[in-house]
């Protein structure tokens, strides 16, 4: 019997415990014992051809679109990064939730909604990419549109309330244009915008992948929780419970990665040892290596998985460390979109062999700087087989630690002393209570991430002992 794979909609990846256990109820009517999840932060259900009717009948909430055919995407947003990695001062994670409610329609472009300061979100592989600049409540737009030669940049930043509108419009209006100047001026005459000049050009700081599994501090009093399957299995039975948990717990929102996980935030202190008696009880593994989670496989691609298993074998035998690199996995294509440090890329079979059984054969290939965000990748092995993938990658991994040199404008140089006299710093103080604003630190109570400049403070930030405004604040000079 034929079987597809349907994909739930879940915009930016955020549903509510109550909402996936109705998703959960769906699996059980489709008498499945798993789900799986998405590249594009969605849910994954293979149904039958004779279980149709279950999903118009029963279960008309859910937007959803076939595996194959990708008619409509899902909006994907880094709202599963807010309060847990760096990020943009002013981008909170209720600006987000605002966000994914204004799209009122079903995109058939795949739109991205994503924070630069983040990377376990990609940020260039949707079609629409509005990335946060560090102007309050304005985006950069970056468009890799269907049937357009190459990536193009939108010549404005646009205003937050207007991204579903302008998102709208381009989709409707861009198979009449092959140029952004003309497309720009007709969406201006579509959408009322309210747009802001591009004063500093767009740049994304590199960092390590970071690890998004366990239990790990969130702020002062919380906790956050990433939960990772490595063959992207979550079984039913503990999804049901565990939600039930959330709610009985006031835990209101789960978070799907793009990477086949997902991450629960916001768990009080005085909750966490339950939870961890929880995940206790059911035998559930917290901690895999990095080995194991910076991979992107395609689903239920068993030869994939297998790949992965034979190479992560490899690696641990060797004790080789990929530590804030990622690895895919996909089938040579004319026009792939990866967003991984490293690519395995796998050769079609050749059209002569027919039903002779051939030897697969593999590309190697890295992004410039093992920057992913470049969108630049370098061929570094061809047509080589199975066996070799383990050595290449190991030295591919190695090649990496290397250029993570202090040339690098990634990583951070002493600070050069101009001054004559002996070594001192500046620091920012609130004149009213001599209160120091503390830019390794930043402001939790504030929701200000440590690395913040005082320059990037939003211009509403408040002293937090006195409340007193930020300017209000005065410069001092800290001598040795």
């Amino acid at each position: 019997m034929v079987e597809t794979l349907k994909r739930i909609f879940i915009k930016g990846g955020v549903i509510t415990p109550n909402e996936l256990k109705q998703v959960i109820y769906l699996a059980k009517a489709l008498n499945l014992d798993s789900i799986s999840f998405g590249s594009r932060q969605d849910i994954l259900l293979p149904v039958k051809e004779n279980q149709e009717h279950l999903l118009k009948t029963y279960f008309p909430q859910f937007k959803q679109d076939v595996e194959e055919n990708h008619k409509f995407q899902n909006i994907v947003s880094s709202y599963v990064c807010a309060d847990v990695f760096s990020q943009t001062p002013w981008l909170s994670a209720t600006t987000y939730l605002y966000l994914h409610e204004e799209f009122k329609y079903s995109p058939c472009l795949k739109i991205n909604l994503v924070d630069p300061q983040q990377n376990l979100v990609p940020i260039y592989n949707g079609q629409l990419n509005f990335i946060a600049s560090k102007n309050e409540d304005y985006w950069y737009l970056n468009l890799n549109l269907p049937g357009w030669n190459k990536n193009t940049s939108y010549p404005v930043l646009v205003y937050t309330w207007n991204i579903s509108k302008v998102a709208k419009a381009i989709e409707d209006e861009y198979k009449n244009f092959d140029n952004i100047q003309d497309l720009y001026n007709r969406v201006n005459e579509l959408v009322d915008s309210n747009n802001k000049v591009i004063t500093t050009p767009l740049t994304i700081p590199f960092r390590p992948f970071p690890y998004y599994e366990g239990m790990n501090k969130m702020g002062i009093s919380q906790y956050w929780l990433g939960l990772y399957w490595r063959n992207n299995k979550y079984d039913i039975k503990f999804l049901e419970e565990f939600c039930d948990f959330c709610m009985d717990y006031k835990i209101s929102r789960i978070c799907i990665t793009p990477w086949k996980s997902f991450i629960v935030k916001g768990i009080e202190k005085d909750y966490k040892f339950m939870l961890e008696k929880f995940l206790g009880q059911r035998g559930i593994n917290v901690r895999h290596s990095s080995l194991e989670l910076n991979w992107h496989l395609p689903v239920n691609d068993a030869n994939a998985l297998k790949l992965k298993r034979f190479i992560v074998k490899s690696f641990d035998q060797n004790d080789i460390s990929t530590y804030g690199l990622t690895i895919g996995y996909h089938e040579r294509s004319e026009h792939p979109q990866y967003f991984t440090s490293m690519i395995i890329e796998k050769n079609p079979s050749p059209k002569m062999a027919n039903e002779f059984e051939t030897i697969s054969s593999y590309n190697v290939l890295y992004c410039k700087n093992f920057d992913p965000n470049t969108g630049e990748y370098i061929q570094y092995a061809q047509n080589v087989e199975e066996i070799e993938l383990p050595g290449l990658l190991m030295k591919l991994s190695q090649l990496y630690f290397e250029q993570l040199d202090t040339n690098s404008e990634n990583v951070a140089k002493p600070k050069e002393n101009k001054d004559t006299g002996i070594g001192q710093d500046k620091i920012h103080q609130c004149k009213n209570c001599m209160t120091v604003y503390d830019e390794e630190l930043g402001d939790v109570e504030a929701n200000i991430t440590a690395g913040t400049s005082f320059d990037e403070l939003p211009s509403d930030y408040v002293c937090n002992l006195c409340e007193a405004p930020k300017k209000d604040f005065i410069e001092v000079v800290l001598q040795e």
